[in-house]
């Protein structure tokens, strides 16, 4: 289990995590930061001048879960991580991740009052020896506070908050030990997915509305937009996963089977073992029918009909390609066949 502690730069989380792990039997403490500080040492600085956080690296989101899961693989027990996650996507995509390694989170937020929060701020001196770098520390934290009120929203309707302000560290760390153990601090619902270890056959469906725009989702479980679909399971047919993919994700049941649009051929790019990708035309929902779809909050976070152009700004590169093809496949009434998002075999 992973007890991921969230709050404000100077919320207090180093120091209620350091002290949390004597109040937790068979409990390890890791710190991402750690791992962000390391990839400033090991990457170009070209590449550490496109950002200006460590947390925009995703190479420092994978790592973040792979080395949770590594120290977990080889201590057992409780990891506590402090660490401040202010983007969704971001949270999203690495307790995706760790639920996909069957790594149950969970997220506890310190929350102490601003004017508490900023009197911190301004007592911390990080580096005795280098005033200036104090500053420039103090001065993150502060440019960060309008991003964790805007962040606020989505925390708390997902982390334990804790009202910090007139705790020690010491009673911190009590109050999350004991919302662990009656369950206040309840497990986060991402949907836990097994990540692949070969390659795999997923199947997507297009659903249409009556201005022929096309609905993608949000998944919580990982970044970007997406078709409603997801993997076919051993011994099931495409179309038929694609089927039940939509009942599942969106309480909609398609009266007929849906029409084959694209094939295509997702190639290997690790971390990802790529595979078959089946693109299905689900036909058109009327008012009524898009009254009716439902939103399991573990799974999907929201929905959207788009036009091409919109679902270009939404879908990661490869996706998009291969909806463009599947809706010149659909003016046409014709099945093409991808391979890594480009026709083969055709005119």
């Amino acid at each position: 289990m992973i007890v991921w502690i969230n709050g404000a730069f100077s919320a207090g989380k180093t120091s209620a995590a350091c002290e949390l792990i004597d109040l937790i039997p068979n409990s390890t403490f890791y710190d991402p930061g750690v791992t962000g500080g390391g990839l400033r040492r090991l990457l170009p600085q070209k590449k550490l001048a496109e950002v200006t956080d460590f947390q925009d690296l995703p190479i420092w989101r994978r790592l973040v879960v792979d080395t949770a899961a590594a120290l977990l693989a080889e201590l057992s027990g409780v990891l506590v991580v402090p660490m401040t996650l202010l983007r969704q996507e971001y949270r999203d995509e690495i307790f995706g991740g760790l639920a996909s390694r069957r790594i149950p989170v969970r997220h506890v937020l310190l929350s102490p009052e601003e004017t508490i929060l900023r009197k911190r701020i301004a007592e911390r001196e990080e580096f005795a020896d280098d005033p200036e770098h104090s500053e420039r520390v103090r001065q993150w934290a502060y440019e960060h506070i309008e991003p964790y009120r805007a962040a606020l929203g989505w925390i708390t309707a997902d982390a334990h908050t804790i009202d910090t302000s007139a705790l020690t560290p010491y009673e911190t760390a009590e109050r999350i030990a004991e919302a662990l153990r009656t369950g206040e601090a309840r497990e986060c619902g991402i949907v836990q997915t097994p990540e692949p270890r070969a390659e795999t056959v997923a199947s997507g469906v297009l659903l249409f509305d009556e201005q022929d725009r096309v609905l993608l989702v949000d998944p919580t479980y990982k970044p970007g937009w997406e078709f409603p679909g997801g993997v076919v399971e051993p011994g099931e047919a495409p179309a038929q996963a694609g089927i039940r993919e939509v009942a599942e994700e969106l309480g909609l049941r398609l009266d007929t089977v849906p029409e084959l649009l694209v094939v295509d051929w997702e190639a290997p790019k690790p971390p990802a073992y790529g595979g078959l990708r089946f693109l299905f035309d689900g036909g058109r929902l009327h008012g009524e029918d898009a009254a009716r779809l439902l939103l399991p909050g573990s799974e999907l976070r929201g929905w959207r009909f788009v036009t091409e152009e919109e679902a270009a700004g939404l879908l990661p590169p490869t996706r998009f390609e291969r909806l463009r093809w599947a809706l010149r496949a659909r003016e046409r009434s014709s099945v093409l066949n991808l391979e890594a998002g480009v026709p083969v075999g055709g005119p």
